[in-house]
C-alpha cells in the first residue's frame, strides 16, 4: 500500500512540475512579446509531445489558469493566475507601492491604482482611496491598454514592431497614433487622458521601473472631469514623483541628468 501511495504522489508531483514548466514558458519574454504561444511552440520549449501539452493546456484553461485566444488559438496566462498574484501579500511590487499610494491618494484626495500590462490589456492589482469617493471594482479587471493613460506608460519600452504585434489588428487605435501618444507621455513623464475611455472621466498615469530601468507597472489616478479636470497636469506631476519613489525602492537609479532625484528631496 505504501509503495502504491508513494508512486501516486510521485506521479502527481511530476504532473505538477510539467504544468509549472508550461506556465514558465507562457511567462517568458518570447510569450510576452508576441502575446501568447501555440501548442507546437510550447511543446518545443518544454520538450513534450504536442498531444500531452494540448491536454494539459485544456485542463489549465478550464480552471482559468491559462486562456486561449479565440482568433489566434494561442495560449497566454489567465486572469485567475494574475488575480491570485495580486491578492498575495508576498508581492514585492504591491508591498512597496501601497504606502506610497496611500500618501499620493491623501495628497490628491483621489483614488490611486497600481496597474500592470497583460497582453493587450491593463490589469489593476490594487486600488487605494484617499477619500469617500473610492472607485470600486477595478482590481483584477482588464481594460484595453490603448484606451488608458496607464497603458501608454506601460508600453513605454515597446518598439513600433511590438506595438503592431499587439495592436495591429485593432481598428480602434491606429498603431502610429498610439506610438505618438506613448512618446508624448515619455517626454512629459506621465500620460494623461480626458474622456477617452469614458465620458466625464479623466486620468493620469506614471511609470514604475525596476532595477534595470524597465517599466513594470504604473500608478494611475482616475476621477470625474468635474473634480480633477482643471488640475490634471498637477496630478500628473505628483503621480510621477510617487511612481519614481516606488521605482527607487525597487532598485531603480535615475540618471543624474534626469533630475528626478533632486525633485524627490
Amino acid at each position: 500500500m505504501t509503495a502504491v501511495s508513494d508512486s501516486s504522489s510521485a506521479a502527481r508531483g511530476h504532473g505538477l512540475r510539467r504544468d509549472i514548466d508550461l506556465l514558465e514558458a507562457l511567462a517568458s519574454d518570447e510569450a510576452q512579446q508576441v502575446g501568447g504561444l501555440g501548442v507546437v511552440r510550447l511543446a518545443q520549449l518544454v520538450g513534450r509531445e504536442k498531444t500531452q501539452v494540448s491536454r494539459a493546456l485544456k485542463a489549465l484553461a478550464a480552471e482559468g489558469i491559462v486562456e486561449r485566444d479565440p482568433d489566434t488559438l494561442e495560449y497566454r496566462l489567465g486572469w485567475r493566475l494574475y488575480s491570485m498574484v495580486a491578492r498575495t501579500s508576498e508581492s514585492r511590487l504591491v508591498r512597496v507601492a501601497e504606502p506610497v499610494m496611500h500618501t499620493l491618494s491623501a495628497d490628491l484626495e483621489e483614488t490611486s491604482h497600481l496597474c500592470v500590462l497583460s497582453d493587450r490589456d491593463v490589469l489593476t492589482l490594487l486600488s487605494v482611496s484617499g477619500h469617500s469617493f473610492r472607485v470600486h471594482g477595478w482590481e483584477g479587471r482588464g481594460v484595453p491598454a490603448w484606451q488608458l493613460s496607464a497603458g501608454r506608460v506601460l508600453l513605454a519600452d515597446a518598439t513600433p514592431d511590438e506595438l503592431y504585434v499587439r495592436f495591429g489588428t485593432s481598428s480602434e487605435m491606429p498603431v502610429q497614433e498610439l506610438w505618438t501618444l506613448i512618446q508624448d507621455a515619455k517626454r512629459r513623464g506621465y500620460a494623461r487622458v480626458s474622456e477617452e475611455f469614458e465620458e466625464g472621466l479623466v486620468g493620469v498615469s506614471a511609470p514604475i521601473r525596476d532595477f534595470r530601468g524597465r517599466v513594470v507597472a504604473a500608478i494611475n489616478i482616475s476621477a470625474p472631469k468635474t473634480r480633477l479636470g482643471e488640475r490634471l497636469d498637477e496630478a500628473g506631476r505628483t503621480t510621477a514623483r510617487a511612481a519614481a519613489r516606488v521605482s527607487m525602492l525597487l532598485g531603480w537609479e535615475p540618471r543624474r541628468t534626469s533630475g528626478v532625484r533632486a525633485r524627490l528631496t
